[in-house]
């Protein structure tokens, strides 16, 4: 029997534990066991945006108006009938919130492969791909909690500074990012301290976060929501990741005159994603997709020069966070129901990386 836990669309604080019988495996194909996977803020954007960019589509659920949220991890082979990929094997990549999955391997490489899954095909190839832990160069097993919890937020944050950088930053000077405490604003923050030291890094985020983020030291301001107005008026752009209509209005309208660029990367703040409909002062605000902006950046630095610098710049990255997030390792499906659901309402602590293990 394989176990998934199933999230109600329209409302995805609601969840319930699926059983569900496996059935024999086709030809060439492969059943990956699931160990370990994160939970983060991450996952609770791929639900929030699921059917705008397909992410409910991955992992298909058991009844209409479910799905099944993605998550980033290691799984290994517990049964094969392909030819090139033995049972035992690990590999990490884009899973289930779950307890297993099949997967038909393709572009079969020493150090991976995709799933050619024929409902997979129509989304990003980018989350397709999983990489076989025995050839992965981006391994290291001291690392693997760490890779579930930042690997996939910190690779967008490295994007959207490369982004802001070959753009130029617009002619900002200074670049506010909301809900500061979360992972991917944290990588952002690392990214333009190394590549773009001359911006100024604003970090918004809510009152009972302020301690946290200051003790970072990656930004070099932080103010808590209600402090919109004192935003410096100078030039400078804004990354919202929480997602809350009525913060980001509040940037918008605090900086009018001196806001270059609107960028939308997450939604955290779940409660608060609606808005009054009135268009927002200044520029209007543009969807990064990470995905995208990945194919542009390699192909523009090369598969080689691209791999080195995310490597170089995580390394440093990971081995800071280690000063300020620890890691808790919860037990099983109905342990990743409590971490969903408790990332969902805001109230997760953003000290602790949540890793749950199968």
């Amino acid at each position: 029997m394989a176990i998934f836990v199933e999230v109600e669309k329209g409302q995805i604080g609601n969840v319930e534990r699926i059983e569900k019988a496996m059935t024999d495996l086709p030809p060439n194909a492969i059943r990956l066991r699931i160990e370990s996977f994160a939970v983060t803020a991450n996952n609770v954007t791929y639900a929030a945006i699921g059917d705008m960019f397909g992410y409910w589509n991955f992992f298909p659920a058991t009844r209409e108006g479910w799905g099944i949220v993605p998550m980033w991890g290691h799984a290994s082979v517990e049964a094969s009938t392909h030819p090139d990929i033995a049972v035992g094997e690990r590999v990490y990549g884009y899973l289930p919130m779950g307890s297993h999955l099949d997967i038909l391997p393709g572009d079969i490489s020493r150090s991976g492969f995709r799933d050619i899954s024929a409902h997979r095909q129509p989304m990003s190839p980018f989350y397709n791909q999983y990489s076989r832990l025995g050839a992965d160069p981006e391994h290291d097993p001291a690392r693997e909690d760490a890779r579930m919890i930042f690997g996939p937020l910190f690779k967008t944050g490295f994007l959207i500074e490369t982004m802001f950088r070959r753009e130029h930053w617009f002619g900002a000077d200074a670049v506010i990012m909301t809900s500061a405490s979360s992972k991917t604003a944290l990588a952002l923050a690392h990214c333009a301290r190394q590549g773009s030291p001359q911006v100024k890094r604003i970090g918004m985020t809510s009152a009972r976060n302020m301690e946290f983020v200051r003790g970072t030291g990656l930004y070099d301001a932080v103010l808590a929501y209600s402090d919109a107005l004192s935003l410096p008026r100078s030039a400078s752009v804004v990354v919202d990741f929480a997602g809350n209509a009525s913060v980001l209005r509040a940037i918008h309208e605090a900086t009018v005159g001196q806001l270059a660029y609107s960028c939308l990367v997450g939604a955290t703040h779940i409660a608060a994603r609606g808005g009054s409909g009135e268009p927002l002062p200044g520029p209007a605000p543009i969807l990064f997709f990470a995905p995208d902006h990945a194919t542009a950046t390699v192909k523009e630095l090369g598969p080689k020069a691209f791999g080195e610098a995310v490597g170089t710049s995580w390394q440093s990255f990971v081995a800071q966070t280690d000063t300020f997030v620890h890691v808790a390792h919860l037990p099983g499906v109905d342990a990743a129901s409590d971490a969903f659901i408790k990332t969902v309402k805001g109230e997760a602590d953003p000290a602790t990386g949540l890793v749950v293990r199968m």
